[in-house]
C-alpha cells in the first residue's frame, strides 16, 4: 500500500534537515553537545525525530539518523576530498597562544574546574582581532552550563572588518567506545554538498578533519559553513565552526565567506590551551556499556544486497555504518541511489505505528510501500518481520539524495525492492 503524500513530504523533508546537521554544534552550553536542536551534527544525535507521525529508527554510533525510510541524516565518512587552499578571507593568522604547540595530549582527569569565562577568554585569545559581540562560554562544572546539560564552549560575532561572523567552539572527552573516535571524516556526497574537505592524521595520533561548506546540504541560501573537528587519541573531541553571517540561520550573509581558512582553524582546534579544559572534563561514561550490539555491518549489508540485485546491476559509490548501508547502481539510464536499513525492532514489534493499515504476509511480516513522486523521486519498501527484524530498502530517481533526479524513475522497481526487503538471507542477529 502506498502512503499519503504529505507522509512522503514531510519525510523527504526531515532527511533534508537531518543532514543539515552536519558540522559542529552551536552555541556554547546550547548547542555544544546539548543535542537538544532539530538540526545538529552528524556524529552527535541522540534522539529520535518523528517523521510523519512515525517514530524513527534507532539512532546510531556517529549519528546517521535511521528516519522511517531508512534514510541517514549523512552517511559513514567518505574518502576525502582533496583541500581547498585558504580562500582569502583576509583574517589574520590565529595568533601564538598560552600553549602554542599542538597537542591533543591531556594528562589524567577530571581535575580543576574551568569557568564559561575562561574557556571563553582562551577562545578569544585564538581569534583574529576585531570587534566581538553576543559573546558567551560555558565551562566544564555541569553548574557553570545552562540547566546543566551540553560541554564546554564558546561562541561569539566577531567582525575583522570585513563584517560580522558567528563563531563557534566545544569540547568534550569520548569514552574509549565510543564510535566518533574511529568514524570522524568527511560526510558523504550522496547527502551532503561541500566545496573542499580533508582528513588528516596528525603526528600525535589525533584525528582532524576540515571541512568548507554550507549551512544546508542543497545550498539553498547562501550561507556558508567551515568547520574544523579534532578527536584526539586521549579522547578529546574540539569543534569548531564558523559561518560567513552573524547567525547560523536565518541572517543575511555578511561577507563572502568566513573569517578563518582551513589553517586557521586546524590552529585552534589542535592547540594546548584546551589541555586544560579536557583535562577537568569527567571520565566519560562508556557508550555501549553491555558490549557492542549485534548489527550488520555496512559490509555485510552490501555484501547480501550485491547478490540480490537484477542482474547487470553493480554496486558503485559504497557507503554506510553498522545498520545502514548505501550504493549507487546505473542501469544504462543514470545513476540511482540505494539505501538499505537492517535492524533489530524486537523490543517494539508493534513497529511505533508506522506500519498501521500494512500489508500482511501469511507469515506476519508487515509490508508498507511508498513512493514518493516530484524531482527527486523515491521509491521505498519498509519491512517488519515478527521476530523484530525492520529491513528498509529505498531508491531514489539519481545518485545523490541532496540533488535533484536525472532521470524519470529509480532503477529498482518496487517488486524488486520488495525481493532485496523480503529476502530470506536476512536473519535478525541475536
Amino acid at each position: 500500500m502506498s502512503a499519503p503524500d504529505g507522509f512522503e513530504d514531510d519525510l523527504l523533508h526531515a532527511m533534508t534537515r537531518t543532514g543539515e546537521g552536519f558540522g559542529p554544534n552551536g552555541p556554547a552550553g546550547l548547542a555544544a553537545g546539548g543535542l537538544a536542536r532539530g538540526r545538529r551534527r552528524w556524529r552527535r544525535r541522540s534522539a529520535a525525530a518523528a517523521v510523519g507521525g512515525a517514530a524513527a529508527l534507532a539512532l546510531v554510533g556517529t549519528g546517521a539518523v535511521y528516519l522511517t525510510d531508512g534514510s541517514p541524516a549523512a552517511s559513514r565518512p567518505a574518502p576525502a576530498a582533496s583541500g581547498a587552499p585558504d580562500s582569502g578571507s583576509g583574517a589574520a593568522s590565529a595568533p601564538p597562544t598560552p600553549g602554542s604547540s599542538p597537542s591533543t595530549s591531556a594528562g589524567p582527569g577530571p581535575g580543576a574546574g574551568v569557568s564559561g569565562d575562561e574557556v571563553l577568554a582562551a577562545f578569544r585569545a585564538l581569534l583574529p582581532k576585531g570587534r566581538v559581540s553576543e559573546a558567551e562560554g560555558s565551562g566544564t562544572d555541569a553548574g557553570d552550563r545552562p540547566g546543566g546539560g551540553g560541554s564546554p564552549g564558546a561562541a561569539l560575532v566577531l567582525d575583522d572588518g570585513r563584517g560580522g561572523a558567528r563563531i563557534t567552539i566545544s569540547l568534550a572527552r569520548l569514552a574509549e567506545d565510543d564510535p566518533r573516535r574511529t568514524e570522524a571524516g568527511c560526510p558523504d556526497k550522496k547527502y551532503v554538498q561541500y566545496d573542499a574537505c580533508t582528513e588528516s592524521v596528525l603526528p600525535d595520533g589525533g584525528r582532524l578533519t576540515v571541512f568548507q561548506g554550507y549551512e544546508y546540504p542543497d545550498r539553498r541560501v547562501a550561507t556558508k559553513r567551515w568547520f574544523a573537528s579534532l578527536v584526539g587519541k586521549d579522547g578529546r573531541l574540539i569543534e569548531l565552526s564558523e559561518w560567513n553571517a552573524p547567525a547560523e540561520k536565518d541572517s543575511p550573509v555578511s561577507r563572502p565567506t568566513p573569517p578563518l581558512g582551513p589553517e586557521q582553524l586546524k590552529a585552534v582546534v589542535v592547540d594546548t590551551a584546551w589541555d586544560r579544559v579536557v583535562t577537568a572534563l569527567a571520565e566519560p561514561v562508556p557508550v555501549r556499556p553491555g558490549g557492542p550490539g549485534k548489527e550488520y555491518t555496512q559490509e555485510e549489508i552490501l555484501a547480501i544486497t550485491a547478490k540480490l540485485l537484477p542482474a547487470g546491476l553493480k554496486q558503485t559509490e559504497t557507503g554506510g555504518q553498522p545498520g545502514f548501508a548505501d550504493f549507487v547502481v546505473n542501469d544504462g539510464k543514470g545513476k540511482s541511489l540505494v539505501q538499505l536499513n537492517v535492524q533489530d525492532w524486537s523490543r517494539d514489534p508493534s513497529g511505533g505505528g508506522i506500519f498501521g493499515g500494512a500489508e500482511t504476509l501469511p507469515d506476519g511480516t508487515r509490508v508498507v510501500v511508498r513512493k514518493r513522486p516530484g524531482k527527486l523521486v523515491m521509491w521505498t519498501v519498509d519491512t517488519l518481520r515478527p521476530d523484530g527484524l525492520r529491513v528498509v530498502v529505498s531508491a531514489f530517481n539519481g545518485g545523490s539524495q541532496v540533488t535533484a533526479g536525472t532521470r524519470s524513475a529509480p532503477a529498482l522497481t518496487i517488486e524488486q525492492l520488495r525481493t532485496i526487503a523480503l529476502a530470506p538471507q536476512w536473519k535478525l542477529k541475536k
